[in-house]
């Protein structure tokens, strides 16, 4: 019978799959899914699964596109030992040679269920991918753990999951487990659909923590902290109090929320892999593990739950019409991630200011900072418009390149903010501060679902919504802002009240951002940026160093004849700006040592916010709290 099995591989190669178009209809049983993650060791995830069938052929997908990463980024590369058997007998599948997501599997007469197993190998390292599982703390993902059948809504397809963890240790999620493990360990969970279950990730860990940040009366929101060491979870009272202040402040700016229960995932560890990821009832975020406990030492940090629950609402519940899709292996289009991402960043900012997690002189050196480094650090806006640079996270994938600064980045975060700050600005000048951007939110995020519990949205959407507050060509304002080169950038703070200038003091956000990430910034300056052994991690396009010949990966040797330190590169700066005498370096490239001499007299530069006088303060009013208090 081999020419039988022979045959089966011939006739799957023959054609690539082509995806059945997804019916808006029940698919038709439920998927069981079971998830050992105990390896700890080995980092592997082990994955069983039982998936309703009807004989036939057969197409089951890997999620590809996954909402929050904006791109085709589901880790396919760590599917391992994959499998398919009916009644115990195995089944010939094959990958699709275009559509490397989908494997298609022929299904005897008779099946009416086909078991797939397969392990997920997780990274070992960060140049592998994003570490996931640790000795003490793991991140499940459930679209890392799942293939699903082609051709049904995503929302339509009911799974029940399980998951076991290795003994002893807690997991937090938005998903509640229906009851203690089963006899083999597992802990149940409630179906759902697969839309939910890959919104709905898990954090576990050996040692965590849960606070409770919920106003009374309101929808319960939990803090869920996992730590590599558990002395790192002692929150004090002041850092609840403000994250609660938080919460407030949110839900006062943006409305009534979406969730039943929202669930802050939050791990304090330098072993796994960094990330800030949203969903509309829970986030993934890591912090050092002294965030708590040296709360002082990285204050810039303190936006990032801010930012994530913001998207509760923005990104994850109003959502772009090309960002939603029906399935996981549909591709998105990331046109209006100015306001997906842009408009989060700009209340990531302000709503942690309103909490009282940044003061407000730390918050007006932050925008002074994103504001200086689009004026100097950013020579890519005479070519590249910022409506450009949403298409980045499927141009890139978020790898390193060569020249952010001519090449432009994600730059819809946060100059996509100051877009915003700048129609804030512009409707509280308009109405003469009977109107904020709030308001705009709060009336935005009410719009009722489209799809499933999501409300899709166009640009014509966000125009016309502006247009109910203030007469305005607000179309016109954004198409200018977004699709022009080298637009203005302080439009907003001019009419915020506030002006742009650089002197020789580093701002608060810049002495934090250099404490935190240890590095010497000279952007503003130089052109250049250089971590604790010298090297070059930034070098601004067309500025001094760059036209010295200076790149990324070099290294600074020695400065004026002497062994390189920070201190003394700050000194030959200032030195130059007295005197005329060049900065001169010995750098080494790769086995190449050569000496740059960089002709630069303007000094040290650093950016802040200065009042402008005759103006009124409403940078002040944007950043008062708004919540009534508890």
């Amino acid at each position: 019978m081999a020419w039988r099995a022979a045959l089966t591989v011939l006739l799957l190669s023959a054609a690539s799959v082509v995806a059945a178009a997804p019916l808006d209809v029940p698919f038709p049983g439920v998927i069981e899914l079971r998830v050992d993650a105990r390896d700890l060791d080995h980092r592997v995830l082990h994955v069983e699964q039982r998936v309703p069938v009807s004989p036939g052929e057969v197409t089951l997908l890997y999620p590809q596109w996954l909402p929050g990463n904006h791109a085709p980024r589901g880790p396919i590369e760590q599917l391992a030992g994959l499998t398919f058997t009916a009644g115990g007998k195995p089944l010939d599948w094959q990958r699709d040679p275009l559509n490397v997501n989908a494997f298609r599997v022929r299904v005897p007469e008779g099946t009416r269920r086909i078991d797939v197993a397969f392990d997920v190998a997780t990274p070992q390292s960060s140049e592998q991918g994003r570490v996931v599982m640790t000795a003490r703390v793991m991140n499940l993902q459930w679209n890392q753990v799942v293939l699903y059948p082609d051709g049904y809504y995503t929302r339509r397809i009911p799974v029940a999951p399980r998951l076991r963890l290795p003994e002893g240790w807690q997991q937090a999620g938005s998903l509640t487990p229906t009851g203690p493990a089963d006899r083999e360990g597992f802990l149940p969970f409630p179906t759902t659909t697969l839309e939910r279950l890959v919104d709905s990730p898990v954090f576990a860990g050996a040692h965590g923590g849960r606070f409770d940040l919920a106003p009374a009366g309101a929808p319960e929101v939990r803090l869920n902290v996992f730590a590599d060491n558990p002395a790192d979870i002692a929150v004090s009272p002041e850092q609840l109090a403000a994250y609660r202040a938080m919460v407030r402040e949110t839900t006062a700016a943006l409305g009534p929320p979406r969730y039943e229960r929202y669930d802050f995932l939050l791990a304090l560890t330098d072993a796994l892999g960094g990330i800030g990821l949203e969903h509309l009832r829970s986030s993934e975020n890591t912090h050092t593990p002294g965030h708590f406990r040296a709360w002082d030492d990285d204050v810039g940090s303190r936006d990032k739950l801010a930012h994530e629950f913001a998207h509760s609402w923005n990104g994850k519940y109003r959502r772009p019409a090309r960002l939603w899709t029906p399935t996981f292996n549909v591709p998105m289009q990331d046109d209006l991630l100015w306001v997906y991402e842009g408009l989060t960043q700009y209340y990531g900012l302000v709503l942690t200011a309103r909490a009282g997690l940044w003061s407000p002189d730390f918050t007006r050196a932050t925008l002074a900072t994103v504001a200086a480094t689009y004026d100097r650090r950013r020579p890519g806006r005479a070519w590249r418009p910022l409506a450009d640079t949403t298409h980045q996270p499927i141009v890139t994938a978020r790898r390193p390149i060569s020249w952010t600064s001519w090449q432009r980045t994600e730059d819809y975060y946060s100059e996509g903010a100051l877009v915003w700050f700048e129609v804030d600005m512009r409707l509280r000048e308009l109405t003469n501060g009977a109107r904020t951007l709030d308001d705009f939110s709060r009336a935005f995020f009410a719009a009722r679902p489209t799809q499933g519990e999501i409300s899709t949205y166009e640009l014509a959407d966000v125009v016309a919504t502006l247009g109910t507050l203030a007469k305005y060509d607000w179309a016109a304002l954004l198409r200018q802002r977004l699709q022009g080169t080298g637009q203005p950038l302080d439009e907003g703070l001019k009419r915020a009240g506030w002006r742009l200038v650089y002197d020789d003091q580093p701002n608060a956000y810049v002495r934090d951002g250099e404490k935190a990430r240890r590095n010497a910034d000279f952007g503003y300056s130089l052109g250049v940026t250089l971590n604790r052994e010298g090297q070059l991690t930034d070098v601004v396009w067309g500025g001094p160093a760059f036209a010295a010949g200076l790149a990324v990966g070099t290294t600074v040797v020695a400065v004026q004849g002497r062994s390189y330190a920070s201190d003394l590169l700050t000194d030959a700066i200032r030195q130059a700006q007295k005197d005329g005498t060049p900065v001169e370096l010995l750098v080494k490239t790769q086995d190449r040592y050569r000496t740059v001499r960089i002709d630069y007299r303007e000094g040290i530069r650093w950016p802040r916010l200065v009042r402008e006088e005759g103006m009124p303060d409403r940078l002040a009013d944007l950043l008062k709290a708004q919540a009534p208090a508890p």
